[in-house]
């Protein structure tokens, strides 16, 4: 008589070790997630600061990006004291245009707003914005200067190397 199949040895063994790269296959791919979460959440934050710069020009009227909580920013049209704004922040009378929650926490240099003029000049520079917990993205920080918005790679400090 012939025997054809596995024994139960056999199978559990088979089981453990598929369950064991499963497991591991699973690590990776949270990590990876994790890497790819970070990277979009600062592209965002970059094209968002591209927009209100982009505003203030177009509208000829200061745009404020607010930093006001490691957890969400957001951005506002300087509508107070018409028709061309006083130049200052109010979040009680400027008009808010986005609000946006962040996944991952942020810190930053530099001051908690960042204010384009209607020249879409930034007033206050060398700001830095980092995602806290990096995991090892592609990019993870911009880097904020009176003519020019970079984006970059955290050196573990509060340093951004642009990209």
């Amino acid at each position: 008589m012939k025997n054809s199949g596995f024994s139960l040895l056999e199978l559990l063994i088979t089981m453990a070790l598929i369950s064991i790269l499963l497991g591991i296959a699973g690590v990776a791919a949270n990590s990876m997630r994790n890497k790819y979460n970070v990277e979009t959440q600062t592209k965002q934050m970059f094209a968002d600061l591209l927009n209100a710069r982009a505003s203030a020009m177009a509208k000829n009227r200061a745009h404020f990006v607010d930093f006001a909580s490691a957890t969400q920013y957001a951005v506002y049209e300087d509508t107070d004291s018409a028709p061309d704004g006083d130049g200052s922040l109010d979040t009680d009378s400027d008009t808010q245009i986005l609000l946006k929650n962040l996944e991952h926490g942020i810190s930053r240099n530099g001051g908690q707003t960042v204010t384009f003029d209607t020249r879409g000049l930034v007033t206050s520079t060398g700001q830095t914005v980092w995602v806290t917990t990096p995991h090892g993205a592609g990019s993870d920080c911009i880097t904020i200067s009176a003519t020019r918005i970079t984006i970059g790679v955290s050196n573990g400090t509060e340093n951004c190397v642009a990209q």
